[in-house]
């Protein structure tokens, strides 16, 4: 092992680029970002060629199907569904078929009758579809259904032929079959058509004669019954004398209204002869007299009076002893006897007219009595009676109703009428149907477009790794100190290979490291990208810049020895002593990294110091070619890392180099792995978070950012390593980066870098 240099106290120098002490923990939040038209713009370009294999893929097999397909023709044909024009029973108004509110259902209904199975092997049968070779080529296979038979193949190969749709707001219906025969395709068309009309034909035929049978052995029961009822209505009316004189009135009550009229007018010649006879015995002769009107009285009293008149006379001319006035006072006495004899007669005339009238009333006031007697016990005799004379009359009704429904069902089964008729029959088709080889084709491609651009989107959906920038920044708030493309091979080629342990050529050929690339080659892409992630460290405080850095990784193999390495070598080439420790104590890596030879740190290093068998000034090594870069190797492997790493000797350690070195960068284990790193964040100024780009889970990103902030260590930034630079989404969120600057042909005609122009930042 080489000789180390002494340790000698060095002088702190007085520039922006002092020693400090560790400083606090950066707190770095996610930022969110609302995705833009560019970030799918930059998916569609990074999966471009598998949009296009799989478009290609579709549109070649939709191609090349289209064309090996056989043609196959569409012959159609137009049917009109009409209103029923028959109807079996003849209760017309209660049970007719209201087309006009139901339309739509037996349209749909006649639909299904044309796509039944019946419908259809009654075709198959009568066009013998099985002699045809793409229904089988079998002309003596004659297809039947029976009750425990199953489908044939020829019903489902028909029925997949056919099609059945009804012509938008009309009653027409619209029937189609393809076939690879033009002419068959028309000839199965028309007869499934005309198949379908016999049927219905059929079917109205069936009902009619359904309801004719049905038609008759009602009648035959209803004739009988009806003669029942006629006969039953005639007995009553003999046993109870129902003798009808209209057909609202019989004998009993025509007799009861002839006595209730006569009893009527009998009671008015009463009262009027009642008020004669109170004049009549009244002491009032003349109004008697007066009422009666009777020319004998009138007379009478017409000569008593001319008598008196007279008797006055001759009283007052010769005194009451004159002979002529005697004469004339008998006269007057014999008149007066007369008038009052007359009088006495019109009233025993008038008492016995009163009392005859009288007798009348009470005798026909007795019949009618009687009669309204019998009047009543009729009126219950008549509902019995109407109730027989209804009924019979209904049994005749319906009778002579279906004897009439009879004869038309008769005349209806010998008719041959359809509501349904052909508007349109199929004629031979002279084009084909499919395959509408540019149709599928535009479709494919359509298909193709769409899919791969899916599956593109998926692709990137289901890709869970940090990939970009803007990954880092939305998941954890963190910078993208560095952005290291992948290497470039020396015959140009660019491969996503692991940085670590890939080979450089140099101009001369030799082969040389690609942790020491950052000297060797140092105009490279890669060279400039660690001399960016310099910038950045010693930028981000510029009057104390971190001193003691961790880098480390979130799973092995993403390329922090690498990183490690290259970063020391960058801050030894600005002139600043710097050291390089190899704190992965369970499988180290800067001994290959550093291209050291075997012996360099093989039997003390990091661990023997920790241990207490060496001293600093011991485990030290300085490297040949890199002037002003020293290391610490790991030593032997101890079965105890983390325990080694957090004693004191440890602090102590960082603390003694701190005053030593300008710089110290240490190469530690994945945090996911060990806990070493999480150890060694708490003494360190900052820690620097090794990504490989497209391979580490963001998951596992997300964890490590978490663990080092939950022990308080100051995350300075991410280092984005292994990034393709031939992808869409490094030309558009990384050319900005100080890398993507690109160098010309120097004398040596070195052309390895990149040639992609781009900014500093």
């Amino acid at each position: 092992m080489e000789e180390a240099p002494k340790l000698a106290p060095i002088e702190r120098r007085r520039d922006s680029l002092s020693v400090v002490s560790p400083t606090p923990p950066l707190n770095w939040e996610p930022v969110a970002r609302d995705p833009n038209l560019l970030d799918y713009f930059i998916i569609l370009r990074k999966h471009q060629w598998m949009i296009l294999t799989f478009l290609l893929t579709v549109v070649t097999i939709v191609t090349i199907a289209s064309f090996k397909m056989k043609p196959v023709y569409l012959a159609s044909a137009r049917v009109e569904v009409d209103r029923e024009s028959y109807n079996t029973l003849p209760f017309q108004d209660n049970n007719s078929f209201d087309m006009s509110v139901d339309l739509d259902n037996y349209i749909e209904t006649q639909i299904k009758i044309l796509e039944s199975e019946t419908l259809a092997m009654k075709t198959i049968r009568s066009m013998d579809l099985p002699r045809y070779p793409e229904f089988g080529g079998n002309p003596g296979e004659l297809v039947t259904l029976g009750p425990n038979q199953k489908e044939p193949p020829i019903l489902g190969a028909f029925l997949g032929a056919l099609s059945v749709v009804r012509v938008p707001n009309s009653r027409l219906i619209e029937v189609q079959f393809a076939a690879q025969d033009p002419q068959l395709a028309a000839q199965v068309v028309n007869a499934h058509v005309q198949n379908f009309i016999e049927a219905n034909l059929q079917s109205h035929y069936d009902a009619t004669m359904r309801a004719s049978d049905f038609l008759r052995s009602e009648l035959e029961d209803l004739r009988a019954k009806m003669e029942k009822s006629e006969q039953d209505e005639v007995v009553y009316e003999r046993q109870n004398q129902i003798w009808m004189v209209d057909a609202n009135q019989n004998t009993t009550t025509q007799k009861l209204a002839d006595l209730s009229k006569t009893l009527t007018d009998i009671q008015t010649q009463l009262a009027q002869k009642e008020a004669t006879y109170q004049l009549a015995h009244s002491a009032n002769a003349e109004s008697l007299t007066a009422v009666l009107g009777n020319s004998a009285v009138q007379d009478l009293v017409k000569k008593k009076s001319d008598l008196d008149v007279q008797y006055i006379e001759a009283l007052n001319q010769f005194g009451p002893n004159y002979p002529k006035v005697q004469r004339l006072k008998a006269e007057e006495t014999d008149l007066q006897k007369q008038l009052d004899n007359t009088k006495q007669g019109m009233i025993h005339q008038i008492d016995t007219d009163y009392r005859e009238t009288q007798a009348r009333e009470a005798l026909l006031e007795r019949d009618l009595n009687r009669q309204e007697v019998l009047a009543d016990n009729m009126a219950q005799k008549l509902v019995e009676y109407n109730l027989l004379k209804h009924d019979a009359e209904s049994d005749k009704e319906l009778y002579d109703g279906l004897l009439q429904k009879l004869k038309e069902a008769g005349i209806s089964a010998g008719l041959r009428s359809s509501n349904i008729r052909v508007v349109d029959p199929a004629l031979v088709p002279s084009t084909p149907a499919r395959p509408q080889k540019f149709r599928n084709i535009l479709l494919a491609f359509l298909v193709g477009i769409v899919g791969g651009v899916g599956i593109a989107f998926l692709r990137e959906y289901l890709d869970n790794t940090v990939k970009s920038p803007d990954d880092i920044l939305h998941l954890t708030g963190l910078p993208s100190l560095a952005v290291v493309p992948a290497f470039s091979n020396g015959n140009g080629s660019r491969s996503l290979v692991r940085i670590s342990r890939q080979a450089a050529i140099n101009a001369d050929g030799a082969e040389s490291r690609i942790e020491l690339i950052s000297l060797q080659q140092p105009k490279s892409v890669v060279s400039e990208a660690f001399r960016a992630l310099r910038t950045s460290l010693l930028l981000s405080q510029p009057d104390h810049p971190p001193q003691v850095i961790l880098v480390t990784s979130a799973l092995p193999r993403e390329g922090k020895t690498t990183s490690a390495a290259n970063l020391a070598v960058t801050l030894a080439q600005l002139g600043d002593r710097t050291l390089l420790v190899d704190a992965d104590l369970r499988k180290p890596g800067i001994r290959r990294a550093l291209n050291l030879p075997n012996g360099h740190g093989q039997d003390i290093g990091l661990s023997s110091y920790l241990a207490g068998v060496a001293t600093l000034h011991d485990v030290i090594v300085s490297h040949p070619a890199i002037p002003n870069m020293d290391a610490i190797l790991t030593g032997p492997i101890p079965p105890n890392p983390a325990d080694l790493l957090s004693s004191h000797r440890m602090s102590e350690a960082i603390e003694d180099l701190r005053r030593r070195y300008k710089f110290i960068v240490m190469d530690s284990p994945p945090i996911m792995a060990a806990t070493d790193a999480v150890i060694l964040s708490a003494v360190v100024d900052g820690v620097l978070l090794v990504v490989w780009s497209g391979e580490t889970p963001k998951e596992a990103f997300g964890r490590t950012r978490d663990l080092l902030s939950a022990v308080k260590g100051r995350l300075l930034g991410v280092i984005l390593n292994a990034v393709d630079s031939g992808a869409p989404d490094y030309y558009y969120s990384y050319r900005y980066y100080p890398y993507s600057y690109a160098y010309g042909e120097d004398e040596e005609g070195d052309s390895r870098a990149s040639k992609t122009p781009g900014k500093i930042s």
